[in-house]
């Protein structure tokens, strides 16, 4: 059984989650957490902490050894959309979209 985290509404592009998130996925879940704390980048925090959600999640079943999980889906799907407009020339207005993001990670006990 799969133990999941969604961090919704994440303030960053789903562009800048997902080449992180193809990082982790399919890595032992303390392989995941030394990619992401070694990462640049700022899409690792929040990966970070949807992981280690994801393993609090587990660990409250019982019959789950931590050690042993891996990160079987981990994803960023598109949010809304935050729509802003920018003054420019000749009172125009540049529109400005800051996009959010639903950031997925799900954890699983290797067999």
């Amino acid at each position: 059984m799969a133990f999941t985290n969604v961090h919704r509404m994440a303030r960053i592009s789903p562009t800048k989650v997902r080449p992180v998130a193809n990082l982790i996925r399919g890595k032992r879940i303390d392989e995941a957490l030394a990619v992401l704390s070694l990462s640049k980048q700022r899409a690792a925090v929040f990966l970070k902490t949807a992981l280690l959600a994801a393993r609090a999640n587990a660990d409250q079943s019982e019959d789950v050894n931590v050690r042993n999980l891996i990160v079987v889906d981990a994803r960023a799907d598109s949010g809304p959309t935050i729509k802003r407009f920018q003054p420019k020339d000749r009172g125009r207005a540049h529109p400005i979209n800051k996009r959010t993001s639903h950031i997925t990670v799900a954890v699983d006990e290797l067999d």
